[in-house]
């Protein structure tokens, strides 16, 4: 899984476990299973007390409450091991549409299959293994996917797209990264955003509760339907990634943002005052004038 070429001995490969801390050599000749080597690579994650609560549960729901219940899976596989079967089994499940593109015909997910693993990959990573009891949970809505994990953020959530990381688990994070199930350079979130915009598609959202964080994916709402808080959001991540680039955040960019014709500019355009009054972005020239203007985010 790290394209590292497997020793022929046993003597080898607990070798490069042990270097890893994925198992350690006890006095009496034998070897024990560390923590971090079973999270990563058990087969049955209930056999170790300390971690049976941290597998993955998957939940369908019917419709876009918890009122009736379609389908409950758990993981039972370390997160490394078991990462790609738990991709396939949420993709199996999300609904889909098909695209006719000429002559072919398309399956196509409601959600960027991109966004939805960065955000699994980063709930695993970041997750606060002291907190017990409790472990990620991937939430399936006829219009959402919730994503929750155990911990907060270690850095402001306004300030995700562009900080660098810090990661909780950084032994965990490491292993995963050589593994290509996720990476440490902080563009986990950035990917996330993109390709939600990319999709036209409404911001990543996060939540933060007192022990546990939730990252809701949307599919595709109407403008028109989405919240005032979801769009100033939206806006602010859009103003966000825009600053990276190098570039601004305008009136044509955010219609193209939320995918709005040209008529749509007056719409447009009290969303982006509203989102100056509510301090998240602000003009690059306050002396521009209004058809020229460009915004960026507060902390620019």
């Amino acid at each position: 899984m790290t394209n590292t070429t497997i020793p022929d001995s046993l003597e080898g490969i607990a070798h490069y476990l042990i270097e890893e801390e994925c198992i350690v050599k006890q006095d009496n000749g034998l070897y024990a299973i560390t923590n971090l080597g079973a999270i990563l690579f058990a087969k049955r994650l209930i056999d170790f007390d300390r971690l049976s609560r941290k597998a993955v549960r998957v939940v369908q729901y019917e419709g876009n409450n918890k009122l009736q219940m379609l389908k409950e899976d758990v993981s039972t596989k370390g997160y490394a091991t078991g990462f790609e079967e738990l991709l396939k089994f949420v993709y199996a499940i999300l609904p889909t549409k098909e695209v006719i593109d000429g002559a072919l015909r398309n399956t196509v997910t409601a959600y960027p299959p991109l966004a939805l693993r960065e955000a699994i990959g980063n709930a695993l990573i970041h997750q606060d293994l002291s907190v017990t009891g409790t472990g990620p949970t991937i939430e399936i809505f006829q219009n959402r996917v919730d994503i929750t994990n155990s911990g907060t953020p270690l850095i402001d959530v306004k300030r995700i797209i562009d900080n660098p990381p810090k990661s909780r688990n950084e032994k965990l994070a490491q292993l995963m990264r050589r593994m290509r199930i996720c990476e440490e350079l902080g563009t986990g979130w950035d990917k996330m955003a993109i390709s939600c915009e990319i999709a036209q598609l409404p911001a990543p959202k996060i939540d933060l509760f007192q022990e546990s964080t939730r990252v809701t994916l949307f599919s595709g709402i109407p403008f028109s339907s989405i919240s005032i808080e979801d769009k100033l959001w939206a806006c602010y991540l859009h103003a966000c990634l825009k600053q990276v680039q190098g570039e601004q955040l305008t009136n044509a960019s955010l219609r193209e943002r939320f995918g709005l014709k040209e008529t749509s500019s007056a719409a447009v355009s009290r969303l982006i005052k509203e989102a100056v009054n509510k301090k998240l972005i602000k003009p690059l020239d306050p002396n521009t004038a209004p058809r020229y203007m460009k915004y960026i985010p507060i902390w620019a």
